[in-house]
C-alpha cells in the first residue's frame, strides 16, 4: 500500500494516522481512520470501482466531490458515493456491478420515526468555502444569527486543497499565505462566534415553494426557514467529449488535488493534463510536488488562459506545454494506458498527421468550471431573499471569492436591519481587481549590472498580486499606479533579505548577489518547493530561464529553509555572469520523462460518453439533433441523458456543446426542466426514520433507502 501513499511532501505534514481494516469483496484492506472509501481504495491500488449495468463499462472516480455517481459502491449493503462516505472498521465494500447487485429492501421494523424538525435562522449559508466563511465572519461581527452548512468533513472548501501561496494583496486576502492555512484561519474565526452554528457533513438537497430549505445531516432530514439565504456552493468542473473519456483514470483536476493534497494518496505514476487554466497548471505543479511524473499539458487556445507565472513555473521544471492542441483519445481497455493529442487549426479542427501519444495512467481534465447555482435560481423562483458569493455567482480566484463573501455578509446584515453602514467603495473596487483576468504579456526586463545585490522579477504579465511590495525591508519594491495589477520594480537599494523571493506566489523572484565575487560569477537564490531530501549542497543542477531554456549546469552552494519562506527552500547556486540574472528555476523532471511514444495510437471504439450515469454516447445525441430534436427534455426522454443519479449535473453542458457543433443556436434550444431536489436523498430520511432516539444536536442517522439514486 505504501506505493500509493505519499510518504514525503515539501508542504504537507505526513503523520502517522490510526488504521482501520475493511473488505473490498473478500480482500481485507487497510485504510487511514477518517478517510473516505474512494481514497482508501485508490491507496490500495484499486482504480475500477464497478461496471455499468448498461454496457458493463468499467467505472472509477471522476469528481471526488459528490457531484456525480461514478464512484458508487455497495458499503455494508447500501449503495453510496465512495468519495463522500468514510471507512469504518470492518466495513464490507463491494463493486456496484449493475442494478442487479443492489440489496433487497429490508422488511420488518424500520426503526424509530421522528417528526421532521423545523429550524429557523436569520441567515442560512450553504457552503463553507472561502466565500461562505468570509461572509459568516462579517455576519458574526454584525450579531446576525447564522447557520452555516457544508457537505464535507471539514470547512474550507477548495482552500483545503491549495498548498500554494495566494496571489492578491496581504491586506485584502492573505496574499503570500498558503490556501490551506487561510482556510484554517477563516474556520477558527468563524467558530469563535457564538451566534454562528456550523454543521459539517450536512447536505442541502432542495429549496421549496414555501421558502424552506431541506438539509440532510447524518441521514436525518431537517427543514430550515431562513430570513435570508447565501449560496456559496462554489463550482463544479466541466467535462469533455472524446474517445475513452469515461475510462477509469480520466477525472477532474479537483478530484486529483483532493486525493493528493487532502488525503495524501498517490493515485498515479504518470499523468497528462488537459487544460491550461489556473486549475490545470496548479494541479500539474502539485503532482510534481507529490513525486508524480507529468508527461505534458495541452491547451486548445494559442496561449494558456491561466497566470503566466504558473505556466512558466511548469516549463522551467521540465513539463512540456502544447498550446493549440487538443485531446483526441484516452486509450486502454479497462483503464487509461496512454493519451493521444493532436494540433488544431484556426477552425478548431484536428490537423491530420499531428497526432502524438504519451504513455500515462491518468488524464486530468481541467477545462473550466461552471457555477453550482441550482439553489440560487430556485430561491429566486420562490421569492426567498437570496444572495450569491464566490464561484456560485461568478467564476474567479479564491481570493476574489473571499472578498465578495465579505461584501455579501455586510449586504445581508443591512437587509436584516443591522447598523453596519454601507459597503465601503474600496471593497467593491478591490473585489473587481481580484477578479481581473490576466493582462498582456510584457517583455521581461533583465538587469545588466554586475555589482551589488538585487532581485530579478521574472513575472511579465499583469495580474492582481503585490506581496513582494509589502515585505521589502527597505520599501524599494514598488508597483506603478494605485492598484495591484502592475509589475514590480526595484526603486532603491536592496538589502538582500530574500523576503521577496520567499513570498512570491508564482516563484517568480530570484536574488542575484555579486558581492564578494572575484571570478565573474554570482550567487543566485532560487525558491524551491520540493523536499529537502531532493536537493543538497554540492549537487549539480540544471537551471533554466523563464521560457524553459536550459542555461547549463551549476553547483548548489547552500540550501536554507528560513521561517519567512513558509516551508519553501531557498537554494543558492553559483552561476556564470552571462546567465546569473536569467536563471528563473531548477529543472526537477528529466526531459526523457515527457517523450511521446514512437507511434500514435488511434482508439477505435465509438465511446464518446455524454451522460456518464446512463452511458449515453455523443453519437446517440447527435442523431436526435439531426432528426430535429431541439428540446433537451426530449433528448432526456429518448436517451435517459440527465436522468441518472447525479441529477444532470455534468451532461447538460455537453449536450449544449453538441447543439453548437451541429449549428443549432442557443435561442432554439429548450433547456432541461430542473428537478425539485438537487441531491439524492435516502427515502427514509423524508419519513423521519432514525436508528435510535438521540438529542437533536447529535442528529440520529436515518436508515437508508434501497437506492439512493436521483429522484
Amino acid at each position: 500500500m505504501a506505493k500509493h501513499r505519499i510518504g514525503e511532501h515539501p508542504i504537507l505534514e505526513v503523520r502517522d494516522v490510526p488504521k482501520v481494516s475493511f473488505f473490498w469483496g473478500d480482500q481485507r484492506l487497510e485504510a487511514r481512520r477518517g478517510e473516505v472509501i474512494a481514497s482508501a481504495l485508490l491507496a490500495n491500488g484499486v482504480r475500477i470501482f464497478g461496471h455499468h449495468d448498461k454496457d458493463h463499462a468499467p467505472m472509477g472516480i471522476f469528481c471526488a466531490n459528490g457531484q456525480c455517481a461514478q464512484c458508487s459502491v455497495i458499503a455494508d449493503g447500501v449503495p453510496v458515493k465512495s468519495c463522500m462516505v468514510q471507512v469504518k472498521e470492518g466495513m464490507r465494500v463491494h463493486p456496484l456491478a449493475g442494478r442487479a447487485a443492489l440489496p433487497e429492501a429490508e422488511t420488518g421494523d424500520s426503526g424509530l420515526f421522528r417528526d421532521i424538525e423545523l429550524l429557523e435562522t436569520e441567515c442560512l449559508i450553504i457552503g463553507g468555502g472561502p466565500a461562505g466563511l468570509a461572509a459568516a465572519i462579517e455576519l458574526g461581527r454584525a450579531g446576525v444569527n447564522v447557520m452555516l452548512v457544508d457537505d464535507k468533513h471539514a470547512l474550507g472548501g477548495k482552500l483545503v486543497l491549495q498548498t500554494h501561496k495566494f496571489f492578491g494583496s496581504i491586506d485584502a486576502c492573505y496574499a503570500g499565505t498558503r490556501g490551506m492555512d487561510i482556510g484554517q484561519k477563516l474556520e477558527e474565526e468563524v467558530r469563535s462566534f457564538d451566534n454562528i452554528r456550523v454543521w459539517t457533513e450536512t447536505t442541502a438537497v432542495g429549496i421549496y415553494s414555501d421558502r424552506k430549505v431541506g438539509l440532510v445531516r447524518a441521514g436525518r432530514y431537517f427543514l430550515v426557514q431562513p430570513h435570508a439565504l447565501l449560496v456559496a456552493t462554489g463550482a463544479r468542473e466541466r467535462s469533455l467529449v472524446f474517445k475513452g473519456n469515461s475510462l477509469p483514470g480520466v477525472y477532474g483536476a479537483g478530484a486529483f488535488q483532493t486525493l493528493v493534497n487532502r488525503d495524501l494518496v498517490r493515485p498515479t505514476e504518470r499523468l497528462f493534463v488537459v487544460g491550461g487554466g489556473n486549475v490545470g497548471l496548479i494541479a500539474a505543479y502539485h503532482a510534481l510536488q507529490a513525486g508524480i511524473e507529468v508527461v505534458g499539458l495541452c491547451e486548445a487556445l494559442p496561449e494558456c488562459g491561466g497566470y503566466k507565472v504558473h505556466k512558466d513555473k511548469l516549463v522551467r521544471m521540465g513539463v512540456p506545454i502544447y498550446t493549440s492542441h487538443t485531446i483526441v483519445s484516452a486509450n486502454g481497455r479497462d483503464e487509461v494506458e496512454s493519451v493521444t493529442i493532436a494540433a488544431i487549426d484556426d477552425k478548431w479542427q484536428t490537423v491530420s498527421g499531428s497526432e502524438r501519444t504519451f504513455e500515462c495512467d491518468t488524464v486530468l481534465i481541467a477545462v473550466g468550471l461552471e457555477p453550482v447555482d441550482e439553489f440560487l435560481k430556485k430561491a429566486q423562483d420562490y421569492g426567498l431573499p437570496v444572495f450569491a458569493a464566490g464561484d456560485a455567482e461568478e467564476i474567479a480566484e479564491a481570493s476574489a471569492a473571499m472578498f465578495t463573501g465579505r461584501i455579501r455578509g455586510v449586504e445581508i446584515a443591512q437587509m436584516l436591519g443591522r447598523d453596519v453602514g454601507e459597503v465601503p467603495a474600496e471593497w467593491r473596487r478591490t473585489a473587481e481587481i481580484l477578479k481581473a483576468r490576466p493582462g498582456a504579456v510584457i517583455t521581461e526586463e533583465i538587469p545588466e549590472e554586475k555589482e551589488g545585490v538585487y532581485p530579478v522579477f521574472h513575472c511579465s504579465q499583469e495580474i492582481p498580486c503585490n506581496p513582494c511590495t509589502s515585505v521589502c525591508a527597505k520599501g524599494s519594491v514598488r508597483i506603478e499606479g494605485d492598484d495591484i495589477l502592475g509589475l514590480p520594480t526595484l526603486e532603491g537599494d536592496c538589502s538582500g533579505c530574500e523576503k521577496c523571493v520567499s513570498i512570491c506566489p508564482g516563484l517568480a523572484v530570484t536574488l542575484v548577489d555579486w558581492r564578494g565575487s572575484n571570478d565573474a560569477t554570482a550567487l543566485v537564490t532560487i525558491p524551491f518547493e520540493f523536499t529537502s531530501s531532493s536537493i543538497e549542497v554540492g549537487d549539480e543542477v540544471n537551471v533554466l530561464d523563464t521560457l524553459g531554456v536550459d542555461l547549463g549546469v551549476v553547483k548548489v552552494e547552500r540550501v536554507r529553509a528560513p521561517r519567512h519562506a513558509d516551508r519553501s527552500l531557498l537554494v543558492k547556486v553559483r552561476a556564470p555572469a552571462e546567465v546569473a540574472s536569467l536563471i528563473a528555476g531548477i529543472r526537477v523532471q528529466p526531459a526523457e520523462k515527457s517523450e511521446p511514444m514512437p507511434h500514435a495510437i488511434q482508439r477505435i471504439p465509438d465511446d464518446q460518453i455524454v451522460c456518464r450515469c446512463e452511458r449515453v454516447s455523443a453519437k446517440e445525441v447527435r442523431e436526435l439533433i439531426r432528426r430535429g430534436a431541439r428540446d433537451m427534455n426530449e433528448i432526456k426522454a429518448a436517451t435517459r441523458a440527465g436522468m441518472g443519479a447525479c441529477g444532470g449535473k455534468t451532461c447538460p453542458s455537453l449536450v449544449r456543446r453538441l447543439f453548437r457543433e451541429e449549428g443549432v443556436p442557443a435561442s432554439a434550444i429548450t433547456e432541461l426542466t430542473r428537478r425539485p431536489l438537487f441531491v439524492e436523498v435516502p427515502l427514509g430520511a423524508f419519513a423521519g426514520v432514525a436508528e435510535e432516539d438521540q438529542d437533536s444536536d447529535e442528529t440520529p442517522r436515518a436508515k437508508p433507502s434501497v437506492f439512493e439514486g436521483g429522484l
